[in-house]
């Protein structure tokens, strides 16, 4: 029996798939991740609710609420599982093989796939780079 693929969101997915964000993902890839998310969660990085808040309280995004409410709200959308921040995830984020850039949060994301084997959804050219380098898996946004 084949290992069923399990996907990590980058922070621009998530916040379009909670936004309905029709058109900003390829139709191909959305409907990919909308029958995935039939079999098992997607997975949604614990630093992507970092990247949010961050993004939310430098004005880069609005999300017509408090960034608490949105990522409460948002965490209670089917089909979305929250991944913690492990010391392992932490630990290999500072050893990623190959040439990556500094981006903390990027390399957190990496490392989280990584570890759980999972593939990054990702619009992100510098994650894509990394990833035919062969050391992470991706499917493009």
């Amino acid at each position: 029996m084949a290992e069923r693929a399990f996907y990590l969101l980058d922070t621009h997915v998530w916040f379009w798939m909670v936004r309905g964000g029709e058109g900003r993902l390829a139709p191909r890839t959305a409907a990919k991740l909308e029958r995935a998310a039939l079999n098992a969660p997607l997975g949604v990085s614990v630093i992507s609710l970092w990247e949010i808040a961050l993004l939310a309280s430098k004005g880069r995004i609005g999300l017509g609420m408090p960034v608490h409410d949105w990522i409460g709200a948002a965490l209670k959308h089917p089909g979305f599982a929250l991944m913690a921040l492990e010391p392992e995830v932490a630990i290999e984020s500072c050893a990623l093989p190959g040439e990556f850039h500094a981006d903390p949060a990027d390399r957190f994301l990496v490392a989280t796939a990584r570890l759980k084997n999972a593939t990054i959804v990702t619009r992100d050219e510098r994650i894509l780079k990394y990833a035919e380098q062969g050391h992470v898996k991706t499917m493009a946004g």
